[in-house]
């Protein structure tokens, strides 16, 4: 039997503004385990020491809207991902934005949401990480975004909101590694429905090549 896949998952226990980290990692432990092993921190400068060998996937459910990642820190992922290592950003995990680097390296700036409310998920185009994936409704905070014209995104996954498509799921290669962006995440009951879990496990493994 394989090894459990390593993971570093990022983000705030009791600091956190909006999002905290329990008990949404006890959900992605329950969608991912045991094919991933989880080592939650709200260390940042564990960011500065990542090393692919070791840890293949990082998960980002970072809150940190109202501070910066040092240099150190966006320099290590950069670098992290660059170098083959694969990054699984969860909903508010897109909140690294505050370094610009890590807003390209993601590929979309987050630019507010409307209330929380019942929408409705839809494939967008085909890809690995909709394996066993349909449509599904979900209860969430229809983030917006604003996608960087220079990242080239696999667009898979949008809701429809006021006539318009939006995107909440996209996928992309970086250097040697790949970034994987899913919108639902605001809290417990937003892990629990089966197909949202199916795409964390999918896209846990497309990020790190499993």
């Amino acid at each position: 039997m394989n090894e459990p896949v390593r993971t570093l998952l990022l983000g705030d226990f009791a600091a956190a503004p909006w999002h905290p980290l329990e008990p949404a990692r006890a959900e992605l432990d329950a969608a991912l385990g045991p094919e991933f092993a989880l080592e939650a921190t709200e260390d940042y400068d564990a960011l500065s020491r990542l090393d692919h060998a070791e840890h293949p996937l990082c998960i980002s459910y970072a809150d940190c809207w109202d501070r910066t990642p040092t240099p150190a820190q966006t320099a290590g992922l950069l670098r992290y991902v660059a170098g083959g290592g694969g990054l699984l950003v969860v909903h508010n995990g897109i909140s690294l934005q505050r370094s610009p680097e890590l807003r390209q390296l993601i590929g979309a700036r987050f630019t507010g949401h409307p209330p929380y409310q019942p929408l409705v998920y839809r494939p967008a185009e085909e890809h690995p990480i909709l394996g066993g994936v349909g449509e599904f409704p979900l209860e969430e905070e229809p983030y917006r975004f604003e996608l960087d014209p220079l990242a080239e995104l696999d667009v898979f996954l949008a809701y429809d909101f006021e006539g318009e498509r939006c995107p909440a799921g996209w996928a992309r290669d970086y250097g040697l590694g790949r970034v994987v962006y899913l919108q639902p995440g605001h809290h417990a009951p937003s892990f629990r429905p089966e197909p949202y879990r199916r795409l964390l496990l999918n896209g846990a493994r497309w990020a790190c090549r499993r």
